[in-house]
């Protein structure tokens, strides 16, 4: 039985998403076992639509995996796992940081991420 690719759900208009995608997919161990879609897709907002009502007001990264729903840093250190071997001993390091100290981390640079990046002419995903 095959199992259905884990989903990550981008700002499409983000450069620093963008630049994220594209320098996740070529070093995805298994490139079906992911798949990049952008916030502002129909199919997203359909599937953010689904989630419970905290979930669907955040501005934020979404990993859906196996129809559980993870946010902000929780989503992005476990993508760790989907990379090649050298970038797999990182995930227990980075999951040992606590919880709030990632997600404060990751709100300081989201809150500046559209300074920092310039927006893609294209999207990546």
């Amino acid at each position: 039985m095959l199992s259905q690719p884990d989903l990550l759900l981008l700002d499409g208009d983000c450069g620093m998403c963008n630049r994220g995608a594209r320098f996740l997919k070529p070093r995805l161990a298994d490139s079906s076992s992911m798949r990049f879609v952008a916030i502002e897709s129909e199919e997203a907002q359909a599937l953010i639509s689904e989630f419970a009502e905290p979930l669907r007001a955040m501005d934020t990264v979404y990993l859906v995996r196996g129809g559980k729903v993870f946010v902000r840093s929780a989503a992005i250190v476990r993508l760790l796992p989907h990379m090649r071997w050298w970038w797999r001993p990182l995930f227990p390091l980075v999951w040992l940081v606590p919880l709030p100290v990632r997600d404060m981390t990751y709100r300081f640079v989201a809150k500046r991420r559209r300074r920092w990046f310039k927006p893609p002419e294209t999207c990546a995903f």
